[in-house]
């Protein structure tokens, strides 16, 4: 029997969601061993001074496994 922990973390990138989830759950690997599945929750992004978008921003969720 497994038994799995969910965890929320928050990550930034200036160049795409994509590129925020991959960067949050390739970070949070280096300190979790064993992670099953990783949720995106939300998403944001960050505007600067001139309007333009200057950061994608994913609230994850991960999952992994309690050894």
């Amino acid at each position: 029997m497994a038994v799995m922990k969910v965890i929320e973390i928050l990550s930034e990138s200036p160049k795409s969601w994509e590129d925020a989830t991959a960067k949050g759950i390739e970070k949070a690997s280096k300190s979790l061993k064993g992670i099953k599945s990783a949720w995106v929750q939300s998403q944001s992004v960050t505007i600067d001074d001139k309007g333009k978008v200057s950061g994608y921003r994913v609230n994850l969720k991960l999952s992994f496994e309690v050894l």
